[in-house]
């Protein structure tokens, strides 16, 4: 015989979602001698949408698990809200999540995937109908409402997914890579809509991605990850314009900074296996201390009549702009040129850098500052103009589609 089922029952109205922060402190996480995560410290605020960015590998997912609860911590805390969720199971944690594989069970309807979670909460039928048009109306999904997984796009699967979360009007929406599997005008569609969607709603949104693109044209906040630690975290245009150390110079950026060995010479720091012209100049040389690697960004150097020699290899026309590969003593640089760029390939060229070049140790990759202003304000050396050098940079301005089944972990969210 079977039991008596469950009642029905009523859960508080939310018209409007509230961001509720996200607070790790000291998160680890090991099998073993494995550290997936190692001492991370973070902070999400209340309705901002951080991207957890990185690598394969890097701990981004396992970070993101640890906060939904698909994973236990083995050392620190997880806050949200102000409430200590650290060894609370999925369901008491106030959080939706938006999984890869977008986790559609592929016998049940549109509109029976959305209320699934509602459903195994024995959320009232009219609470649920509310959401649920809410959801609707927010993604303009009505014509798919009694479709099965198999008969939608990727796109309209994700839209599924998110709209999945949406009824379930927590503060908390946490994404792992959910573009991965759409093609890229897809994935440029989809990075707008879901930042309208965050903006729209208020709800505080952690999303991992290793597609730089997507954090730094959605993301308030950029948390770099590798090996599992925090590299970096800011908003974009710090992470791009100010990167901490070697790894996130070359990581952020399409394409990312230029690094190159530099060389001491009498007349100051030059690239490797060139004569010159000075990145650096002679008399900060003694500050610079050991070996060190230089950086500029693509945009940064400029084709003209003097300045470092280098060889053509290669030209890459985008339309608005073109990507000049060239050799230029040990190292490869490439130059961001606007328009169309004919510069045949094996021709020579001069590049002038039109900004300081950016210091890291060549050891442990640290940002190196020379002058006392860069060290107060965390910025690269400024090099000075000499005589045999017109082209010292001008200092006047400073998977799967679902079709298989869910993601056993969503049903931990019911």
């Amino acid at each position: 015989m079977l039991g008596r089922q469950p009642a029905e029952r009523a859960e508080s109205r939310n018209d409007a979602t509230t961001g509720a922060e996200i607070r790790l402190q000291g998160v680890s996480r090991a099998w073993g001698d494995t550290h997936a995560v190692c001492e991370v410290s973070l902070t999400v605020p209340a309705g901002s949408f951080t991207v957890l960015l990185g690598p394969s590998g890097c701990g981004k997912t396992t970070c993101l698990r640890l906060v939904a609860g698909l994973e236990t911590v083995t050392a620190g805390t997880i806050e949200i809200g102000g409430r200590d969720v650290t060894h609370l199971p999925p369901a008491a944690r106030g959080v939706a999540m938006v999984f890869q594989s977008y986790a559609l069970f592929p016998h049940l309807s549109v509109a029976e995937n959305i209320l699934f979670g509602l459903r195994a909460r024995r959320v009232l039928a009219a609470e649920r109908k509310r959401r649920l048009d809410r959801a609707v109306e927010i993604l303009g999904i009505a014509p798919l409402l009694g479709r099965r997984p198999a008969q939608l796009s990727g796109g309209q699967q994700q839209r599924v997914a998110l709209g999945r979360a949406i009824v379930a009007e927590t503060p908390v929406c946490l994404m792992d890579e959910p573009l991965s599997n759409l093609d890229a005008q897809l994935r440029a569609e989809m990075r707008r809509e879901i930042l309208a969607l965050q903006r729209r709603i208020g709800l505080t949104m952690l999303y991992v991605t290793h597609d730089q693109t997507e954090a730094m044209s959605m993301a308030d906040q950029v948390v770099l990850m590798r090996a599992g630690r925090i590299e970096q975290q800011g908003p974009p245009a710090t992470l791009y314009a100010d990167p901490a150390t070697r790894f996130v110079a070359g990581f952020i950026g399409t394409p990312p900074m230029n690094l190159f060995p530099l060389q001491r010479t009498p007349r100051g720091m030059v690239i490797a296996g060139t004569d010159g012209p000075p990145l650096l100049p002679a008399q900060d040389l003694a500050a610079l201390g050991g070996e060190a690697i230089g950086g500029l960004r693509p945009e940064h150097l400029v084709v003209a009549d003097r300045g470092i020699p280098g060889t053509v290899q290669h030209a890459e026309y985008l339309g608005a702009d073109t990507i000049l590969s060239c050799r230029v003593g040990a190292a490869d640089l490439l130059a961001r040129l606007p328009g169309r760029a004919m510069h045949p390939i094996g021709s020579r060229v001069h590049l002038r850098p039109t900004a300081p070049v950016v210091l890291f140790d060549a050891d442990d990759g640290a940002r190196r500052a020379i002058h006392a202003a860069d060290r107060a304000r965390g910025a690269g050396p400024a090099p000075a103009a000499t005589d045999q050098d017109d082209t010292a940079p001008d200092h006047t301005g400073s998977d799967d589609t679902g079709s298989e089944g869910p993601d056993p972990a969503a049903k931990a969210f019911a």
